[in-house]
């Protein structure tokens, strides 16, 4: 199982569209996803915590279990109920599935430890891991165009933002004097 889920990660870090579709089908898969998003979220808050505070790691973790859960669920709303193509048919699992796998490129950012390499890895990091949803939805959602698929990574993104900027202000994390 070990084995599997390394060489998953690798694929998915490969942009390999077979993957996608393989974890997409694999309802035993959706455990492996989470776990390539606590290892990639963690691998940022070590990379990032020099900079930031150890407190980063269990927040900035929380944070994207978070964001993946609720992305999955609007990227299924999104391409399902308002941009679908006709042979678009994808549940929430599946979503789960792709895009958990889409943070493998995350993985990088535990090198941000070294100094001088966070500036650089970070931005990249998300770059890549941009580009790997954008195959995983594509793949999920069984769409034929590529478009439609940073179309709708890129609807999703704004809510999600919006709605988890909604949520640390209603936690205070942008009280004044903070």
């Amino acid at each position: 199982q070990v084995n599997l889920l390394f060489n998953r990660i690798w694929r998915a870090a490969k942009l390999e569209s077979a993957l996608y579709e393989e974890v997409e089908h694999d309802k035993q898969a959706t455990g492996q996803a989470l776990i390539v998003v606590i290892l990639s979220s963690l691998a940022a808050g070590i990379g990032g915590s020099l900079h930031v505070g150890w407190d980063a790691l269990i927040w900035g973790t929380l944070a994207a279990l978070i964001t993946w859960m609720l992305w999955a669920f609007l990227t299924c709303f999104i391409g399902t109920k308002l941009m679908p193509e006709s042979q678009t048919h994808a549940d929430l699992g599946q979503l789960l599935r792709t895009i958990g796998f889409s943070s493998s490129p995350g993985l990088i950012r535990i090198l941000a430890v070294i100094p001088g390499f966070g500036q650089f890895l970070f931005p990249a990091a998300a770059f890549w891991m941009l580009l790997a949803m954008i195959i995983a939805v594509r793949q999920a959602l069984d769409f034929k165009s590529t478009l439609r698929a940073v179309v709708v990574c890129a609807f999703g993104w704004m809510v999600q933002l919006i709605l988890l900027l909604i949520f640390f202000y209603f936690l205070g994390a942008f009280a004044p004097g903070r």
